[in-house]
């Protein structure tokens, strides 16, 4: 990374009859480098844009928010010190202003998958206890017609959704449901029109008052059909016509380097139909049999930013900004294996690339039995008890 270092000019003329050292004063040109516009705390700032503090220049290493650049700028920290800097200088018109990257909201706290009754679901106050988390996914939304209902239950409240929301909140926590998922009776083919699905979205938006949803996308019926994609999209365009401060997420399968036909599909038709989504996510397991786990998340993801480079015009740092990686701990449905190890590194390239979401499936497998296989109670591997929600605190 480029530094810039001030260079002082002094002509010194010294008499040779012993009198003071006269000194030639800097001309404007040779003046500090100027300051760049200053930083401030409640801006995002991502990679390689500028800030000024306290009479230095900075440049972001990646995504950050809050951070000092005066504190956070040793050799491993976020921010880089450019030198000093002098004077008010104006925005270069090559450095984008800070913004929010994934308008509304920045960044997202990870918010790992919980499934209320199912798989022996822990009391959410013991995991947030242990572990710091402020967030979950909460699974799944279904239909009944065009109703949504959570899975099991026969609506949106009075059941053991609602109460773990609640807990949740209680704990001083936030949710974002999950609409959608692999089987069940989903919302997208049962909606006949997408202004009837925007309807059953903004019906759990009201509910529960909330500033996100995730659709989580999959199977035949819904990522393979392009009918109801389309659906999905323009729902998800109304939704947000209406609600411009709710987050819209997208959750869908992958290739090792990146979305196959159907994501890619599901990306470009986002931007023909302005649809607004403020954030891709894509699951990076299920590769039939994908024996590097990191290497493989790490090509799908770049895979991914690539498409959205090419289909929206992005640059890297925006591409980054509306990503985000919803993994599976422990043993994936084929049996692939994501250690808590593994899963540190990911969620240190996540955050390192500036990402904008950071989940994964499930906290109620986030617990030890090694050698019992893919269930839906432990991660099928030796790990501390939400040792997984633990590390994606840290995101």
């Amino acid at each position: 990374m480029q530094k810039f270092r001030m260079r002082y000019l002094a002509a010194l003329a010294v008499a040779m009859t012993g009198t003071a050292i006269a000194v030639v004063p800097m001309t404007a040109s040779n003046a500090a480098v100027a300051c760049v516009p200053a930083w401030s705390s409640s801006a995002v700032y991502t990679k390689d844009m500028t800030a000024s503090q306290n009479g230095h220049n900075y440049t972001a290493k990646w995504w950050t928010q809050n951070e000092s650049p005066a504190t956070h700028s040793g050799q491993w920290d976020v921010w880089a010190d450019n030198g000093a800097c002098g004077g008010v200088g104006n925005p270069d018109p090559t450095t984008p202003v800070p913004t929010d990257p994934t308008t509304p909201g920045g960044k997202m706290a990870s918010a790992p998958y919980l499934y209320p009754g199912w798989g022996n679901p822990p009391a959410v106050s013991t995991v947030m206890n242990a572990t710091g988390i402020k967030a979950f996914t909460i699974a799944f939304v279904l239909a009944n017609g065009c109703n949504p209902v959570w899975d099991g239950e026969g609506g949106l409240t009075g059941g053991a959704h609602e109460s773990t929301i609640n807990a949740i909140k209680a704990n001083g926590g936030s949710v974002v449901p999950s609409i959608g998922g692999w089987s069940g009776n989903k919302l997208g083919p049962n909606c006949s029109t997408p202004e009837a699905l925007a309807g059953a979205y903004q019906k759990i938006i009201d509910t529960f008052g909330l500033k996100a949803i995730d659709i989580d996308i999959e199977n035949s019926d819904e990522f393979e059909n392009t009918v109801v994609q389309d659906r999905i999209l323009n729902a998800l365009k109304i939704v947000k016509q209406k609600n411009p401060n709710v987050k819209t997420i997208l959750t869908f399968g992958t290739s090792t380097t990146g979305p196959n036909y159907f994501g890619t599909r599901l990306v470009q038709q986002a931007k023909a139909l302005n649809a607004n989504i403020d954030i891709f996510t894509q699951m990076p397991f299920d590769f039939s049999g994908g024996a590097d786990m990191y290497a493989s998340t790490v090509g799908a993801s770049e895979g991914l930013k690539n498409l959205l480079k090419s289909t929206f015009g992005y640059s890297d740092a925006q591409a980054y900004s509306r990503m985000g990686i919803s993994g599976m701990n422990g043993l994936s449905d084929q049996s692939e294996l994501t250690t808590p190890q593994t899963w540190s590194r990911i969620r240190e390239y996540a955050s390192s690339k500036g990402f904008a979401r950071f989940t994964f499936w499930s906290v109620n497998r986030d617990r030890a039995c090694p050698g019992g296989g893919v269930v839906s109670h432990c991660s099928g591997i030796s790990q501390a008890d939400w040792e997984f929600t633990k590390i994606s605190a840290a995101f």
